[in-house]
């Protein structure tokens, strides 16, 4: 009863404090030019974590004051645990990918002095860094708990102080999601900004014949362009940031929570931990539960590889598409309703296509470990979720940290259609999928696969040990290496002869700039030649016969 009663004393928390946050931005920018966008956001999420937690206190004393061995201040403190780290996580987030940040600085200046290259290696820095911070601060917040929980929570049978670990890294969960509602609006604001300045640049406003004496007849003020471009830009860029502080936050509470759904399968593995011998099984000694912490992370690493494909190759296509299709000449200012439409098509149908192979590949995987060996799955699913955890951080982060440079180069240094801006575009170009794909799937997964694991590792053990649940593994398991199959090889970039083709640049006639590889090479000097007489080929250049014989050397080492 206390922990839904806390619940719906969190969500009041939070409507009062979006209250108070919402007097107090009035009172401070209703008149004001120009201001902080990122400031009231800011403002809100710390004032709902204190909101919180102070009802959470005093919600505990109300309801538990009168339990023995201080549980009601016990339970107070290991929720709030959770409810700070919703707060200090966005605030962290905010020093890799804000607009004002240093690292997002740095990201501009590594792009001023060495193009899209260094642009992208600083934002590799800035989520790797960013991935220390915020685990540093999500273990230490989860020591707090383990602490306050290792003085007591009462009796629970064998092995207490395990389930008093267990029962604490919950209610931590809990109060992560007791920020859930702020969470939600804070990352809200991202999408909203973002189309809202899609919606000025598409509408083309601004170049309406008699448009500004029309509005200012009928709404009483004359339209300020360039100002309005600028604010909506402005506020793009504090929507990218906090659209980066939400996805930690909801990892983290995948993470979190699922610790507790790992311990269910523990309890049910080893009759609630009284049974030693099987308990001792879940440690380093044990080669199945090793190797199960080592096939993790290699799933993590496919899966993040998948998830970009799909993008990769799906945007490949919508380029070929529109290069063979969409001409616009110095006239024409948009494309036509139906090309358009098919642009987005081929996007979408990649999208299908790689969730496709990818949901197939865990579900299969999940069910071919759970049979394989449950000991083995317990170390697995663990791996999971901390190689996810780390993988989906610096994903976000290293992703919001080139978002942002760009938005500095477009506003800041109103740079736009310099080299410096098309280094900046390369390098958000890169972190869309690694912030809007990988990332955020990764949450997902992590939820899936131990909640269905859960399912499936009771179906296994309900079946037994045996040659049967042996075969059923090796069957899910080549099932799964199916589909990861199809979701690179299936899902390549492909080169040929128009959209869609899907023959391979390897082996078929390309229309690119280099003969496919195994035809007969032209040479440089040669009137078939794409080269002048005057430049001859270089060493290195794709379309000589020593680069020729390296690349089929190097497509066979690979292949």
């Amino acid at each position: 009863m206390w922990i839904f009663v806390v619940r719906v004393v969190m969500l009041i928390a939070s409507f009062v404090s979006y209250l108070i946050n919402n007097s107090i931005t009035r009172s401070r920018y209703a008149d004001a030019k120009a201001f902080d966008f990122e400031k009231p956001l800011s403002s809100l999420v710390w004032i709902t974590s204190v909101m919180s937690i102070l009802f959470t206190v005093l919600t505990t004393w109300w309801m538990l004051g009168q339990m023995p061995d201080g549980m009601w201040w016990k339970l107070s403190i290991i929720v709030s645990c959770g409810t700070l780290a919703g707060a200090l996580i966005p605030e962290l987030v905010k020093s890799f990918t804000s607009t004002k940040s240093r690292h997002v600085r740095e990201v501009v200046t590594s792009a001023k002095e060495g193009g899209a290259s260094l642009d992208i290696l600083s934002g590799l820095v800035a989520g790797n860094f960013s991935a220390f911070w915020l685990g540093t601060v999500i273990v230490g917040l989860m020591g707090v708990s383990f602490l306050v929980a290792s003085t007591g929570l009462g009796d629970m049978g064998a092995m207490s102080e395990v389930k008093w670990a267990v029962f604490a890294f919950g209610l931590v969960a809990f109060g992560f999601l007791g920020m859930g509602a702020v969470t939600i609006a804070v990352d809200s604001y991202g999408p909203v900004t973002d189309n809202a300045q899609s919606v000025y640049e598409l509408s083309t406003i601004e170049s309406i014949e008699g448009i500004d004496e029309e509005i200012e007849r009928d709404y009483g003020f004359t339209p300020q362009w360039d100002v309005a471009k600028h604010f909506l830009e402005e506020q793009d860029g504090a929507g990218n940031t906090f659209k980066a502080t939400a996805k930690p936050v909801l990892i983290g509470t995948a993470v979190v929570g699922a610790t507790t759904m790992i311990f269910s399968i523990i309890m049910a593995l080893t009759d609630g931990l009284a049974a030693t011998d099987l308990v001792t099984k879940l440690g380093l000694t044990h080669a199945p539960f090793l190797l199960g912490l080592i096939t993790g992370g290699a799933i993590i690493y496919w899966f993040s590889g998948a998830s970009m494909q799909a993008v990769t190759t799906g945007a490949y296509r919508a380029v070929e598409f529109i290069k063979d299709n969409i001409k616009l000449d110095s006239q024409a200012t948009k494309a036509s309703i139906e090309d358009s439409k098919r642009v987005v098509q081929i996007c979408t149908e990649y999208a299908q296509k790689g969730m496709l192979n990818i949901f197939l590949g865990v579900f299969f995987f999940a069910l071919a470990f759970a049979f394989l060996d449950p000991y083995f799955f317990v170390g697995y699913l663990i791996s999971i979720a901390i190689f996810g955890l780390y993988q989906a951080i610096f994903m976000a982060n290293a992703g919001g940290a080139w978002d942002n440079a760009k938005k500095i180069v477009e506003v800041d240094l109103d740079a736009g259609g310099t080299p410096l801006h098309d280094a900046s575009v390369v390098g958000d170009t890169v972190g869309d999928p690694f912030k809007d794909t990988s990332s955020v799937a990764l949450n997902p997964v992590i939820k899936f696969t131990t909640l269905f694991g859960l399912l499936a590792v009771e179906l296994a053990v309900s079946i037994g040990t045996g040659l049967l649940t042996h075969i059923l593994a090796a069957v899910f398991f080549v099932t799964a290496a199916v589909f990861v199959y199809r979701s690179f090889y299936r899902m390549r970039i492909r080169s040929g002869e128009g959209p869609g083709s899907d023959k391979d640049l390897f082996t078929s006639p390309s229309t690119d700039d280099f003969p496919a590889l195994g035809a007969t090479p032209v040479s440089p000097g040669s009137p078939a030649s794409p080269q002048s007489p005057a430049s001859p080929a270089s060493p290195s250049s794709p379309g000589t016969p020593d680069a020729v014989r390296r690349a089929v050397r190097q497509g066979h080492h690979t292949g």
